[in-house]
C-alpha cells in the first residue's frame, strides 16, 4: 500500500477490520458527552473521523503521513470546509474530551511516556484516551517466527520490536499502563483474559486524572 487511496479502500474492503472498526467506533462515541470534541490520533484517511463528526462531536485530525493527509483531505472535504473537522498539525493546539488512536497508531512508538505526557496537556480532567493496538498475546501470529522468537523477551520486558522495515512495535498492556502514569490510569482493557488469544486487536482506554 503506497497511496493513501489503496490503504483507504482496503480497509473499507475488509469485514474483519471493518468489525473492529465499528466496535472501536461505538465504544468512542458512548464515552463522550453529546457534542464533545476530540482528537483522532493518527487519523489516517479520516474515515473514523467522519463518523465522529456525523454524531455531533468536532474532530480535530492529526495525521504524519502526507500520504494519508492528502486523501483525508478529499475524504473529509466537505466536513472540513465546515469545521466540522479540524487539521491540526500539533495535537498540542487542540483542548478536548478524548484522545482516539485507531489500528495500531501507538504501535509504531518504541516508549509511550513522552507522548502520554503531550496527550496529558490536550485531554481535559475526566477524559479519556482509547487506543486500538496489536495484541502481543494473539495466537493467530503464533504460525509467525518473529512471534515466537519473542515470547522470552514478552514475558521478561513487555515488550518487543517485530524486525521489519516498519519496525512495529508490541506491547503488554501494563507496560502501556505504566508508560501512561501518573497522567491517566488504564480504566478497561477489552479482551481481556482468554479472549486475548483470539483477537488480533486489544482496546486500551486510559482515563485523565
Amino acid at each position: 500500500m503506497h497511496t493513501g487511496e489503496q490503504y483507504h479502500h482496503v480497509m473499507l474492503a475488509s469485514p474483519r477490520d471493518r468489525a473492529v472498526r465499528g466496535r472501536f467506533q461505538q465504544m468512542a462515541l458512548d464515552l463522550l458527552p453529546a457534542g464533545a470534541d476530540l482528537l483522532d490520533f493518527g487519523a489516517g484517511t479520516g474515515i473514523d473521523a467522519r463518523v465522529y463528526a456525523a454524531a455531533g462531536h468536532r474532530t480535530f485530525v492529526h495525521e504524519p503521513s502526507p500520504a494519508m493527509r492528502d486523501y483525508l483531505a478529499h475524504y473529509c472535504r466537505d466536513e472540513l470546509a465546515r469545521e466540522a473537522i479540524v487539521a491540526t498539525a500539533s495535537p498540542l493546539a487542540c483542548k478536548v474530551q478524548g484522545v482516539t488512536a485507531n489500528f495500531a497508531v501507538l504501535n509504531h512508538f518504541a516508549d509511550h511516556a513522552a507522548l502520554f505526557d503531550e496527550l496529558s496537556q490536550v485531554v481535559q480532567p475526566g477524559g479519556f484516551v482509547l487506543a486500538s493496538m496489536l495484541n502481543p498475546y494473539y495466537l493467530g501470529d503464533a504460525r509467525y517466527g518473529w512471534w515466537r522468537s519473542n515470547l522470552m523477551k514478552l514475558a521478561r520486558n513487555g515488550h518487543y520490536a517485530v524486525n521489519s522495515e516498519s519496525r512495529i512495535h508490541r506491547f503488554a498492556p501494563r507496560m502501556v499502563a505504566r508508560a501512561a502514569a501518573p497522567h491517566f490510569r488504564l480504566e478497561r482493557c477489552t479482551p481481556r483474559g482468554f479472549g486475548l488469544a483470539v483477537h488480533l486487536y486489544m482496546f486500551l482506554l486510559f482515563r485523565r486524572s
